[in-house]
């Protein structure tokens, strides 16, 4: 019997309940009991045979880990029901969706600190979300343990799609996963000017605040090509608690879940150009144009034999390699995958593929410049929400598409114009437009077709792929999230309008004049603000930040400076 109490303290499973005299649970007081006894030890470390491995323990404040961050009116946030223990604010497992975080009330109208007695049903769907948490980071413990980690990288997107983190010791990856990593708002949110990028905050003081990365477990990945270092992505939220209704990540996963509410879900995959080149001196427009070294697909080896090898250990699985058109230019395809993964590969790619290639002392770029071009493509194509069956596939002919496909084809062409202000962000992406058009009164128009790549939107039946749409509108600049959420968005809007599609799709591409492209950012721009069906899908926050920092890029334009200086960045 004192073997069995033992056993029954020293559980990591044990209820909190029982524990905290019958308050519910929070993932802070769970993983607070896995913290230094998940084998039944209390000094902190890992029994697996390696007494050197070591986790920090801690002790979370009773008060607020029970009952969360609050609000103003005092009422406390709670996790939703429906959620994944992968991450403190957890998403949903079968959505990859991060639910807002709410204030949980009871019929009474009093939060858990105010009533002091757990539902039932919540306490137990709760109880078991925890569980799984902690078995997920006892999981990643022992492979933290098992491959001798030192550090964890906390990652989340920018604006622009270029990683932000922080790396962290790993005695401390517990702790931070619990109360998540601070890190300035204005790093995420790239603001050039508090003044003008200020449109969801009170004061300045709020928008120069930190935000704090919620990291995605289910994400936890050991870096091939960095030492002793893992990474996971992470969501970002406000310190009390509020999603950031500003972070790409965020809004993707919010219409993922919208697609997955109406029974859909999304297969989809990113192919990318870059420029892989020898090391100049000084990184610039000019240096770049004349490298010093320019790579074929055959050049070297070694280093896509690596990079096909590392991004697969990584969940990002290379479809296929191959040189494109410019000097040292080359395609990257990506395997298809659902939901938010396909992003999170893409994420993870961009990120890779430039710090191996400084390793190889060459610099890998998605820059698009007056003379420096890189597309990126969206393949994506809707199924039911088990993922079982694509619903582009027509009955009669393998390239035609389904009803609900021309449905989801006609939302792309009516909202083309603002799409392609957040798939084309930059502005050499614009130039590159411009130049397709000789006569300067010309219109550029969004067209569609089957199996011809001239088309904005290609209908492909290929490949031993099932139907699906490649949405060429992007460059490689563009954020995957966006790309992602912004198609997500239109697509959903021609189902629920119905629309049609059925002329446009008989005529030729070049006789498609019905859905016009801006030319010039500012005149994008222009087209973002006035299309009220993705500003409000996207929401305003995020179009308002989007607008404000691409108006600064344009009033800069001119200077060399700055030019270099975005250059490096995406570099």
């Amino acid at each position: 019997m004192e073997e069995l109490k033992t056993i029954l303290r020293d559980s990591p499973m044990l209820s909190v309940r029982e524990r905290d005299e019958g308050k519910p649970g929070s993932p802070y007081t769970y993983l607070h009991g896995s913290s230094g006894s998940g084998n039944g030890r209390s000094d902190g470390r890992q029994d697996d045979g390696n007494p050197n491995r070591t986790f920090s323990t801690f002790k979370p404040p009773s008060d607020a880990s029970r009952s969360g961050a609050r609000f103003s009116d005092g009422t406390s946030i709670q996790q939703p029901s429906c959620v994944d223990s992968s991450s403190p604010i957890r998403a949903d497992a079968n959505t990859n969706r991060l639910p807002e975080v709410r204030a949980h009330t009871h019929a009474s109208g009093g939060s858990w600190a105010e009533t002091g007695a757990p539902h039932s049903d919540n306490d137990s769907v709760d109880s078991i979300g925890n569980q799984r948490f902690i078995a997920n980071m006892e999981q990643i413990k022992q492979q933290i343990a098992r491959e001798n980690i030192n550090f964890v990288r906390f990652e989340a997107t920018d604006l622009h799609g270029v990683s932000r983190s922080k790396t962290v010791p790993v005695r401390f990856f517990h702790e931070k996963s619990v109360y998540g990593v601070p890190m300035p708002r204005s790093y995420l949110e790239l603001t050039l000017s508090p003044k003008s990028n200020e449109v969801d905050n009170a004061s300045t003081a709020n928008f120069s605040g930190d935000v704090l990365l919620i990291p995605d477990l289910s994400t936890f990945r050991v870096l091939p090509w960095a030492e002793q270092t893992a990474r996971v992505i992470c969501d970002p939220c406000t310190v009390a608690g509020n999603p950031l209704r500003t972070s790409p990540r965020l809004i993707a996963k919010q219409l993922l879940a919208q697609l997955q509410g109406l029974g859909f879900s999304l297969h989809s995959s990113f192919t990318y150009e870059c420029y892989v080149l020898g090391t100049p001196d000084r990184i610039g427009p000019k240096t770049l144009l004349f490298p010093a070294t320019t790579l074929l697909s055959n050049h070297d080896l070694p280093f896509f034999q690596q990079l096909v090898d590392s991004m697969y250990c990584m969940g990002a699985d290379i479809d296929s390699i191959a040189s494109a058109s410019g000097p040292g230019q080359m395609e990257i395809n990506l395997r298809p995958e659902f939901g938010i993964a396909a992003a999170d590969t893409a994420f993870t790619f961009r990120t890779g593929i430039k710090e191996m290639a400084r390793k190889y002392s060459y610099i890998a770029s998605f820059f698009t410049d007056d003379g420096l071009y890189n597309a990126g493509v969206l393949s994506h194509s809707l199924w039911d929400a088990n993922g079982r069956r694509s619903l582009f596939q027509s009955g009669e002919k393998a390239s035609e598409l389904s009803e609900i496909g021309r449905k989801w084809l006609a939302g792309l062409l009516s909202h083309s114009a603002a799409l392609s202000c957040l798939m084309s962000p930059g502005l050499g992406c614009r130039s590159h437009i411009a130049k397709t058009i000789k006569d300067p009164k010309l219109m550029l128009y969004a067209t569609c077709g089957c199996n011809d790549n001239s088309s904005s939107f290609n209908i492909k039946s290929h490949g031993g792929r099932e139907t699906h749409i490649d949405n060429k509108l992007g460059s490689a600049m563009a954020n995957p999230y966006i790309v992602l959420a912004a198609t997500v968005a239109a697509g959903l809007d021609g189902i629920k309008r119905n629309l049609n599609i059925e002329n446009g799709v008989n005529k030729a591409p070049g006789q498609q004049k019905d859905f016009a492209v801006p030319v010039k950012l500012d005149e994008a721009l222009e087209a973002l603000s006035e299309d009220h069906v993705i500003c409000s899908t996207l929401g305003e926050p995020f179009v308002q930040y989007f607008i404000a920092m691409k108006k600064f890029e344009i009033e800069t334009q001119e200077l060399d400076d700055e030019r270099n200086k975005c250059l490096e960045y995406f570099i």
